[in-house]
């Protein structure tokens, strides 16, 4: 990829998230995600943040934007030095990511499970307003294999390793690998 079209890329992002009132300082980019930031929800960024949307920037298999989606009220606020590649981050309650944390090809990330579990509900107008949601913090040093998904109210350990393709829906605790569907310990670090 040329220089050029990673400089033009890092100023339409820059642009994107002015416009979304993003809280960041310096930004790598390859491509323009997808950015929602809701009235009265927060989206901070720390410094050396790099990512990756479509396949130009990480031929891993994936080829979706990266998408960052803050609710009204909701916080994600991400650490310094991350990486992340055709990841979404879904955000309706909280979710906070530490430093030097890697989210590989296609991580998906959400702190809600976007509707009601009871079926009457879920077939209502209510069913938006009674989705459960819970906060998500991946702690420092953290790194997510491609194409897992990260559930509500989860927290994954300092320095933890999730496998490809896992389900992630337990707390991992620090120094240890975690994989599968659902994720289960490996061994330790």
């Amino acid at each position: 990829m040329s220089y050029i079209r990673r400089f033009l890329d890092t100023c339409f992002v820059f642009l994107v998230f002015k416009g979304n009132n993003v809280i960041f300082k310096n930004i790598k980019s390859t491509g323009v995600p997808y950015v929602m930031v809701a009235k009265g929800g927060k989206l901070i960024i720390g410094e050396k943040f790099a990512m990756n949307n479509g396949i130009s920037g990480n031929p891993i298999g994936y080829y979706d934007k990266c998408t960052f989606f803050v609710n009204n009220g909701a916080k994600l606020i991400i650490g310094n030095n991350v990486g992340i590649s055709q990841t979404a981050l879904i955000c309706h309650a909280g979710i906070t990511i530490g430093n030097n944390v890697k989210l590989g090809g296609g991580v998906k990330v959400y702190d809600t499970d976007f509707h009601s579990l009871d079926a009457k509900i879920r077939a209502s107008k209510k069913d938006s307003l009674n989705k459960m949601k819970a906060p998500i913090f991946i702690k420092d040093n953290a790194f997510v294999g491609a194409g897992s998904i990260v559930l509500k109210g989860v927290t994954i350990g300092e320095n933890s390793i999730i496998g490809a393709g896992s389900l992630v829906s337990k707390n991992v605790p620090d120094n240890e690998i975690w994989g599968g569907n659902p994720a289960k310990f490996i061994k330790s670090i």
